[in-house]
């Protein structure tokens, strides 16, 4: 029987979803998510509404599901994690974002199964070493991340190529280095939401907007950059590299163009017609000293690999995300 299954972990959050809703456009495969929905008041579920899957497989039985399934799958997008930098319990995060992709890497050894997941731009800390993506185990290991979360991803990639360097390794494994990624199907992540989305509903409503101070004297207020990537060229990626087997390795997944906070909300306003009305507030004393003033993916290795595809300007992904989507009163893809 031929492989078709493609089994998406996080499947029902922002990222996954919109990476089922891509894969879905090719009718051969089976798109199983695997995820806890949570109330049904949150809106979680609406993430697959539009689109079929094959099942839904709730994280606690997993493995149980893949083993009973193995021959069938095809490849694994691993996209289920503690995403949020400000989690306190550390435990909970290394168990969750490093112990269940051990497992599934192993898993996808052992059956020889191919394997695409989840990193992050925040194992770069505070940037000062700069975004190469190189991903030999002396670049990897010399990462300084500055929070638990980004930790927990730097500890992954190191032992993903580590295993790697000793032959044991699925036949494909790739690890994308999201930057900050914002789009529909983002609704559910409260505090965790895209600028775009959390001031959305202030601009709707003709009200101005915030956005933090800054503490940093080379950076003016609301002048923090950030690499911000629409979430479509994040599905096109995985698209891509779901059909191009011979790729393998850590890589970069942004814009390649880092923009500042005020840019992003300066679109907003331009994509509802409204002048910007933006107030600066005082950062949180909690997170100043973990704070990324500059983050800007380096995308040569992807384009080197054979990643043709173009990423989306910040005025095109706004247009596109509030015009067709927060704008409507249906923001889910």
């Amino acid at each position: 029987m031929s492989r078709r299954i493609v089994f998406v972990t996080g499947g029902a959050g922002f990222i996954g979803s919109n990476i089922i809703a891509r894969l879905a456009e090719d009718p051969s495969l089976d798109l199983v998510a695997c995820d806890w929905l949570q109330e049904a008041d949150l809106g979680k579920w609406r993430n697959l509404s539009k689109h079929p899957i094959g099942d839904f497989v709730a994280p606690e039985n997993m493995m149980e599901w893949l083993e009973k399934r193995w021959q069938d799958v095809a490849l694994v997008v691993h996209m289920g994690a503690i995403s949020s930098t400000t989690e306190p319990d550390a435990d909970k995060i290394i168990h969750q974002n490093f112990g269940l992709s051990r497992d599934l890497f192993r898993w996808c050894t052992d059956r020889q199964r191919r394997f695409i997941y989840a990193s992050s731009a925040a194992t770069y800390g505070d940037g000062a070493q700069g975004f190469e993506d190189r991903d030999d185990i002396e670049s990897l290991k010399a990462l300084r991340p500055l929070n638990t979360y980004g930790w927990s991803k730097a500890l992954f990639d190191l032992f993903a190529a580590r295993q790697a360097a000793r032959d044991y390794a699925p036949p494909q494994w790739v690890g994308l280095k999201f930057f900050n990624v914002y789009g529909p199907n983002e609704e559910h992540k409260a505090s965790m939401k895209s600028v775009a989305s959390q001031i959305w509903p202030h601009v709707k409503d003709g009200r101005s907007v915030q956005l933090f101070k800054s503490h940093n004297p080379d950076y003016e207020d609301g002048g923090q950059l950030r690499d911000f990537v629409y979430v479509r060229d994040v599905a096109e990626v995985v698209q891509w590299l779901s059909q191009t087997e011979e790729v393998n390795g850590v890589f970069n997944l942004g814009s390649g163009k880092a923009r500042s906070f005020r840019d992003m909300a300066e679109n907003v306003f331009r994509a509802a017609g409204r002048e910007p009305q933006i107030d600066y507030i005082p950062m949180p004393t909690s997170i100043r000293d973990k704070y990324q003033y500059f983050t800007e993916a380096k995308m040569d290795r992807l384009r080197e690999a054979g990643y043709a595809g173009q990423m989306t300007p910040l005025e095109d992904g706004i247009a596109d995300y509030v015009g067709g989507y927060l704008n409507t009163g249906d923001p889910y893809r």
